[in-house]
């Protein structure tokens, strides 16, 4: 049995793109003959037409419209391995496991992301992103590096990154504004205060709280006026730019600053050029 190969259908794919034999075998660094013998032979094997001319463009047919479709993904594909191949022959790092805590500024950690892709566009980055404070064995996870709210552990080293800010904040309509400030324990004791799962703000014995398991989750209870909270004061910027929160003239102060640092695993010593790409852009500039 006659079989079609990956080379032939890309091809197919560059005469398609390029509208023309001639075209695409400029592409490819092959002569003109070459390229026309190898659709020729595809199209032979297949049993189908793939090509017709219009003009003097080369363009589909329906039923080579379907099957380049179907293709498509598989050379995709094979050119993905191939550029893997090429990393690892030459010694370079395929993937980097990162674990990140939701309290990090999300447009600041994509826009680190971005920029990673753009340098290393072959090497893989696993992002995980968990709770404050939640209590993950750190020990047991596979994360090269870590940007958590814990210094160190037995996984390596840490230094300081940043602080988040906390800030006390309730929806515009909560009674607790209509209270003569500043407001004090006592106060603000019969109303629900809004928890994120794990997080060192203590819980009270009354006035009852309620925990949420994300910060998302948290946002919309405060907003929705089930209670007030403690919240990163980056993910709510807009809705306190909009007024629809605002801060708690707390007795005791409306900010605390919650401390990230970045770890490295210990067993990545010496580092090798992506993680220390990735460091240096999680890294404040000096």
């Amino acid at each position: 049995m006659h079989k079609t190969t990956l080379e032939q259908w890309s091809l197919l794919e560059k005469v398609v793109e390029a509208g023309s034999f001639a075209k695409a075998a400029e592409l490819t660094n092959r002569s003109q003959s070459s390229v026309s013998y190898n659709l020729s032979l595809l199209q032979e094997r297949i049993g189908v037409a793939l090509l017709v001319a219009e003009g003097r463009r080369a363009v589909l047919t329906p039923a080579g419209e379907q099957l380049l479709s179907q293709v498509k993904p598989l050379l995709k594909g094979f050119t993905y391995l191939e550029t893997r191949a090429a990393t690892l022959r030459s010694g370079m790092r395929t993937r980097i496991d990162l674990m990140v805590d939701s309290i990090f500024p999300r447009r600041r950690l994509f826009a680190i992301l971005r920029q990673f892709q753009q340098r290393y566009p072959h090497t893989q980055v696993r992002l995980t992103e968990v709770l404050e404070n939640a209590s993950i064995d750190v020990a047991a996870s596979e994360a090269d590096i870590m940007v958590l709210t814990r210094r160190q552990d037995i996984t390596g080293l840490g230094e300081w990154l940043m602080n988040i800010d906390f800030v006390a904040v309730a929806h515009r309509d909560h009674p607790l504004f209509t209270l003569d400030a500043p407001l004090n324990d006592d106060m603000l004791r019969p109303w629900p205060l809004i928890q994120i799962a794990d997080s060192h703000t203590a819980a009270r014995d009354t006035g009852g709280s309620w925990t949420f398991s994300t910060i998302d989750a948290a946002i919309e209870a405060v907003i929705s006026q089930v209670g007030y909270g403690w919240l990163p004061e980056e993910r709510i910027q807009t809705q306190l730019e909009q007024g629809v929160l605002k801060t708690l003239p707390l007795s005791h102060g409306v900010r605390r600053a919650t401390p990230l640092h970045l770890i490295v695993k210990r067993t990545l010593t010496p580092l090798d050029e992506q993680v220390e790409t990735l460091l240096r852009l999680f890294s404040p500039a000096p």
